[in-house]
């Protein structure tokens, strides 16, 4: 029984190591990106907007009852949360699976597009990041 346990968490275990690795080739240090991307997962099936907003990187354009909105503070964030994080990107984050991400110089992709997690540099040289969603958007049902 064992032995099938092992078997069957290996695929899994592995394909984790190839999004690590992804991140440490493109973005930098996968432990910072995969502890942002956690806790955002956590903050959002708990339906804790303050947990979320200190995830976020301010400024942030969202959409606020279908208008393009600049959001500058974690209080703002808070107040317009349950427009911010509608239902359906709620969904994609918590359905989202670490070792399905995709990895970019963007960032890191959840869903398709519904939120980016990102380094913002905190020196000149980029050398010091500060790993945060940069993008929070709503796709389109038009096809």
């Amino acid at each position: 029984m064992l032995i099938t346990l092992i078997g069957v968490a290996t695929p899994a275990y592995a394909q984790d190591k190839s999004t690590d690795a992804a991140i440490n080739a493109t973005l930098g240090d996968h432990t910072k990106y995969k502890q942002v991307i956690l806790a955002f997962q956590k903050a959002i099936n708990n339906h804790d907007a303050a947990g979320v907003a200190a995830l976020v990187g301010y400024p942030i354009k969202v959409k606020i009852d279908g208008k393009d909105t600049i959001v500058k503070t974690k209080k703002s964030f808070v107040a317009n949360y349950d427009k911010i994080i509608t239902p359906a990107i709620a969904k994609v984050i918590k359905n989202q699976k670490y070792e399905d991400l995709m990895v970019s110089y963007q960032g890191v992709m959840l869903g398709q597009g519904e939120a980016w997690i990102n380094g913002i540099c905190l020196d000149n040289s980029c050398n010091k990041v500060d790993v945060k969603v940069v993008t929070i958007q709503g796709k389109s049902s038009a096809k």
